[in-house]
């Protein structure tokens, strides 16, 4: 491959973020055409360098054709939109039904998440794939928190070990998401901030787990429960819908860090100052997807920059 159109389709490429498989299907498209457009130059009496040079050139800036492109394969069908939202669906009905109390129940659609999380893994990840895979994580993710609470002291040992290790497969696994599409890992993170945010408004840290006062509080919020979870599909919704990134982007952080605030200040009486603490780590989680990319993207722009 020519050294100009190399160029030019690593431009395209870095800066088109769709799905992997479709974004390889645009980009050897994309290669043919300039192959041709250069080979039909070089007939007329250019250089190689210089019939690659016109041939990128009169295609235009890889930015404006990636953002066409991406504007073209960025809105999702509503069967894909429904199924990225299902999990949040799933959780409003279990709280809608007060099945939410039922054992079984809730193991029944926790073994769905997980199977549906390991089969969207071995299908290449598609985008209905990372909130599934954000449910699959939260449990994890609030074993560890609630290590802190054991008694004596032996909470702070468990945690020590434990936490450690939990964000270190959290962080790996944002890190990767991010350097395909940072979206992608917001929109897998997005139920953090709404279920640590329920959680420490009605007082986790309290022995809530068997506390009878706990379970009357929150069966007085299950209807704000249940609309903070069908906001979230909404909002899931809207993203794979619109075709815009900015609309995407507003789509996908806007709701859940409203959705924060809004139960955060209603309870802030509930809220200790590890809960503030708690809240703080959630939302700078579900919002550091774009902060890893821009640090990614920066690294590897120094390293082409660098003579080879």
């Amino acid at each position: 491959m020519a050294n100009s159109i190399s160029h030019y389709l690593n431009s395209f490429k870095a800066c088109l973020k769709i799905d992997l498989a479709i974004k390889d299907s645009v980009a050897q498209e994309l290669y043919t055409h300039l192959e041709d457009k250069s080979r039909e130059l070089k007939e007329t009496g250019l250089s190689e360098e210089e019939a690659d040079k016109v041939a990128t050139q009169a295609l235009g800036p890889p930015e404006l054709i990636a953002q066409q492109i991406y504007e073209t394969h960025a809105q999702g069908s509503w069967r894909e939109a429904f199924f990225t939202a299902l999990p949040h669906f799933l959780v409003a009905l279990l709280f809608a039904s007060y099945y939410w109390q039922n054992i079984f129940c809730i193991s029944i659609i926790l073994m769905t998440i997980v199977g549906i999380a390991i089969y969207g893994w071995h299908k290449g990840k598609p985008i209905w794939f990372f909130p599934w895979l954000g449910y699959y994580l939260l449990p994890v993710i609030v074993t560890g928190i609630l290590l802190i609470y054991l008694p004596q002291g032996w909470g702070w040992i468990a945690a020590l070990i434990y936490i450690p290790l939990v964000l270190f497969v959290l962080i790996y696994i944002v890190e990767q998401t991010a350097r395909r599409e940072w979206l992608y890992a917001s929109l897998m993170l997005a139920p953090m901030p709404v279920i640590f945010s329920w959680l420490l408004a009605l007082g986790m840290g309290n022995g809530f787990l068997m506390d009878n006062m706990w379970m009357a509080t929150l069966q007085t919020k299950v209807p704000w429960v249940v609309v903070s979870f069908l906001t979230l599909a909404l909002a899931t919704i809207s993203f794979v819908r619109l075709k815009s990134r900015w609309g995407k982007t507003t789509a996908l952080l806007i709701p859940p860090i409203a959705i924060l605030i809004w139960i955060t200040l209603a309870n802030r009486g509930n809220i200790d100052f590890w809960g503030w603490l708690i809240l703080i780590f959630s939302l700078f989680a579900f919002t550091s997807p774009a902060w890893i990319q821009a640090r990614i993207q920066q690294t590897q722009r120094a390293r082409e920059s660098v003579p080879g």
